[in-house]
């Protein structure tokens, strides 16, 4: 019924569009922006210890948050779960650029997460059934470039914000473009009231799944660093964790009204996909957490700087977005591509162990386009895997699902990556300072970009020299991370090419003997 409608509205709003294109900009462009500002907002507020909770918290709560928004849409209205997600997001950036510690920003991050996950989930799905059949397919081309768009501009835009104003900008430059998209799809987008859901809301669902999701993540930060992985919290936490999201899958099969269907993953080719973009997320947002250290520390780069150094790997991420976009719909692709983005992946994050300290800074931002090339494959391969593999009527709850994994993996490659990089960074500062200057450094809020330029030579030369080994630390989880999906890879069923129909040239001989 809503598509029927669809069709007969015409052309959608062009306003009311690019509002719901601009919250699906933001929410990509907020995992990002932060990176290059990251070693600045250290040196302010302190803490590197928590240094990777100030991703990993945005990233936690989106994807806790993503099933939940899209439910919350489908029982009281999809325009206005959008417009309350947008409200969220913006207090949650003001809040954050506000911070007078890393507590408060960590604890900001959050909310600001919570709203960011209802950005794309509430585009797509008042976009499903705003636009009509005949203009999705020039819709779904501009969500896949802006995308990369945000990728590449991320970095850019953060570093470009902390050099000229401060760090807290990443967060205020959001008010404006998020006002405009709220009174965007206030003004212009009217949606037919169709029959909601009346299944009970999947309270038990929500709260499963949000506590297995925090649990896990606080098992990969905090095991190995702050407490040792066989000490009881850790290990009570995993099995709070695995307890939790255990249930959650009970709960979701005897549930009326399920925040996650069960029926999409009976498609192996959907399942294959969605493991893949868990492993993608990790790969992809380690890299873009814990590159712009390497480039500011040991490279000596601005943050606008290390932004642009960066680019090599967002423009082959959205470069190769935009062509697997067209190859994708050829037989065989649903394996071919993931394969080779797995491969490229693991032999671009492999090529980075090659950063030193001594490593031209030419060649240091162009060897991290491998990496991009094969991250875009795999990013776009899956995406359009999953709507491949579902019927329409489940497209919403796949995007859901879609963006809820993606988003896990990268909260959860962050938080272990980051442990591996805090680990082995402070065990080189040790190592070559000692214990007390490395304290000094890592836990006084010294260490920043800026203030290297006032410490003796050899204390520079022993942060370069940490900073590198913490970073290969998180590099070489990316190969393993990579090469796991490579093999996942192998488990997709290539869609066989569609034989021709007998009935089209069975038709004309038919035809004489109808006028007969």
């Amino acid at each position: 019924m809503t598509t029927e409608r669809a069709e007969e509205r015409g052309k959608p709003p062009l306003l009311g569009v690019l509002g719901l294109m601009l919250g699906i900009f933001l929410s990509a462009l907020d995992g990002q922006i932060i990176g290059t500002a990251l070693p600045t907002v250290v040196g302010d507020l302190g803490g590197l210890e928590h240094l990777a909770w100030v991703v990993t918290a945005y990233l936690l709560t989106s994807a806790a948050a993503t099933p939940l928004w899209g439910r919350l849409g489908d029982l009281y209205g999809r325009k206005g779960a959008y417009q309350w997600a947008v409200a969220v997001f913006l207090l949650g950036s003001v809040l954050s650029g506000l911070s007078q510690d890393m507590g408060e920003l960590i604890a900001f991050r959050a909310l600001q997460g919570v709203g960011a996950g209802g950005l794309m989930v509430g585009a797509l799905s008042v976009l499903g059934v705003l636009v009509p059949a005949s203009e999705r397919g020039r819709v779904q081309s501009v969500v896949g470039v802006l995308m990369p768009i945000a990728f590449v501009g991320g970095p850019l835009l953060g570093g470009l914000l902390t050099d000229r104003l401060s760090w807290r900008w990443a967060f205020y430059v959001n008010l404006p473009v998020g006002v405009f998209a709220l009174v965007a799809v206030g003004v212009a987008v009217r949606l037919e009231k169709t029959e909601r859901v009346r299944a009970p809301f999947d309270w038990a669902g929500v709260a499963l799944l949000t506590t297995g999701i925090l649990g896990l993540t606080l098992v990969s930060s905090w095991g190995g660093t702050a407490y040792p992985w066989t000490s009881p919290l850790i290990l009570g936490t995993a099995v709070v964790a695995a307890l939790a999201l255990a249930g959650f899958v009970r709960a979701e099969l005897r549930a009326p009204g399920p925040l996650i269907p069960p029926a999409l993953f009976h498609s192996r080719n959907f399942t294959v996909a969605q493991v893949l973009g868990f492993l993608t997320g990790a790969v992809m947002l380690a890299l873009i957490g814990y590159l712009p250290q390497y480039l500011q520390f040991v490279q000596g780069a601005s943050p606008t700087t290390g932004g642009l150094l960066l680019l090599p790997l967002m423009l082959g991420m959205m470069g190769t977005q935009l062509v697997t976009a067209r190859l994708m719909g050829r037989p065989g692709g649903e394996r071919r591509y993931p394969l080779l983005g797995g491969a490229l992946a693991a032999v671009g994050a492999a090529l980075l162990l090659l950063l030193g300290t001594d490593t031209p800074v030419v060649l240091a931002s162009g060897l991290t386009a491998v990496a991009g090339i094969g991250i875009g494959l795999l990013m776009q391969s899956t995406l359009l895997t999953s709507i491949g593999a579902v019927p329409r009527e489940d497209m919403g709850a796949a995007m859901g699902v879609v963006t809820l994994l993606r988003n896990i993996g990268g909260s959860l490659g962050v938080a272990a990556l980051g442990a591996v990089y805090t680990t082995r960074l402070t065990a080189g500062l040790e190592a070559r300072l000692g214990p007390t200057e490395a304290a000094h450094l890592t836990g006084g809020g010294g260490l920043a970009p800026a203030s290297l330029t006032g410490l003796p030579a050899a204390v520079r030369d022993a942060v370069g020299t940490a900073v590198t080994s913490g970073l290969h630390g998180t590099v070489a989880g990316g190969v393993a991370l990579a090469t796991v999906a490579t093999a996942v890879a192998c488990l997709a069923r290539p869609t066989p090419a569609p034989q021709p129909q007998p009935e089209a040239s069975a038709a004309p001989a038919k035809a004489p003997a109808a006028r007969r």
